[in-house]
C-alpha cells in the first residue's frame, strides 16, 4: 500500500493558520473512520501496536477520503484526524501503541501543532507514551534542522518518533546519521521475496547491524509471505507488520493469524 496516500498532514497552505486544541466539533463536507492494523512482536506473540489507517465511513478506501482534502480543509481534516484517531483507539480499547501518520514538511511550530494531540490524549485517557508519530522517508525533506526541531519537542513530550518507508525515499542514510527515531520501517519493497534476493538480505542485514548500533528498532512492514518473515527473523528482527499476520481491521483492534507466529 502507498503510505503516502495514508498520510494525514497539514499541507504548505496550512502553515498560515494557528494550531488549536482538542475538538470534537471540527466541520469538515466529509467524514472518515479508521481502520487499525496490527504490528507484532514474534518474540512475545503479542500485539506491539496498531498503525491508524484513514478510512470511509463504511471502510471505504483511504483515496475515497484524501481526495476530498484540498487547501481550504486541509488543516481541519488534520486536526479531526489526529482526534479521531486518539478517540477511537481509546473507545476500542486499543490493544498496544497507537502509531499516526505525519509529514514534518507540514509541521511549522511542532510545540503548537502537537497541542490537538495532547489535548485528545487528555480528554480520551489515552496515554501519551503509547503514541507513535510515524514520518515518511518519502517527503523530500527542505530543511533538516526543522526535522531535528520536530523529533526533539515529541520525545520531550513522551511520543516515540518511527521513519517509515526507510529505503524508498529522500532522506536515506544522511536522515538516520542527523535524527536517530525510536523505530525504522523497512520499506515493502525490501522486504518483498527477500528470501529469494541476494542483494535485498545483504541490505537488510547491513541496515540491522546498524540500527543496533544506534539503539534503534525495527519493523519489517508488508511482510506477506512465512519465507519471508523467517529470513528476517533470522537476522534477529522481531517488530512485524503485513498481510501474513493480519490486514487492517476496520474500527476495531485487529486479531492475529496465529499460524502466522513461528
Amino acid at each position: 500500500m502507498n503510505k503516502l496516500t495514508q498520510t494525514i498532514a497539514i499541507n504548505s497552505e496550512s502553515k498560515h493558520h494557528a494550531c488549536s486544541g482538542c475538538n470534537d466539533e471540527i466541520e469538515l463536507d466529509f467524514d472518515f473512520e479508521y481502520a487499525f492494523q496490527p504490528i507484532v512482536n514474534i518474540n512475545a506473540k503479542t500485539i506491539f501496536a496498531h498503525e491508524a489507517l484513514v478510512r470511509g465511513p463504511n471502510g471505504e478506501g483511504a483515496q475515497t477520503i484524501l481526495s476530498q482534502v484540498n487547501n481550504q480543509n486541509t488543516y481541519k481534516f488534520d486536526q479531526a484526524c489526529r482526534v479521531k484517531a486518539v478517540k477511537t483507539a481509546s473507545e476500542i480499547n486499543l490493544e498496544g501503541m497507537l502509531s499516526i501518520n505525519f509529514m514534518p514538511n507540514a509541521v511549522y511550530r511542532p510545540e503548537l501543532c502537537i497541542r490537538t494531540t495532547l489535548e485528545a490524549a487528555k480528554k480520551y485517557n489515552f496515554p501519551t507514551k503509547n503514541i507513535i508519530f510515524e514520518f515518511t522517508e518519502q517527503e523530500f525533506i527542505e530543511d533538516s534542522s526543522h526535522i531535528l526541531g520536530i523529533v526533539t519537542e515529541y520525545k520531550k513530550l513522551g511520543f516515540m518518533t518511527a521513519l517509515d518507508d526507510f529505503g524508498a525515499g529522500y532522506a536515506g542514510l544522511n536522515f538516520i546519521a542527523d535524527f536517530q527515531p525510536d523505530l525504522i520501517k523497512i520499506d515493502m519493497g525490501l522486504i518483498r521475496n527477500i528470501d529469494k534476493s541476494k542483494s535485498r538480505q545483504s541490505i537488510v542485514k547491513a541496515t540491522c547491524r546498524m540500527c543496533e548500533e544506534l539503539n534503534i528498532k525495527i519493523i519489517a512492514e508488508g511482510v506477506e509471505t512465512k519465507e519471508e518473515r523467517d529470513m528476517l527473523a533470522s537476522y534477529g528482527i522481531y517488530l512485524f507488520q503485513g498481510y501474513l499476520f493480519c490486514k487492517p481491521s476496520f474500527k476495531a483492534n485487529g486479531h492475529v493469524n496465529e499460524d502466522a507466529w513461528i
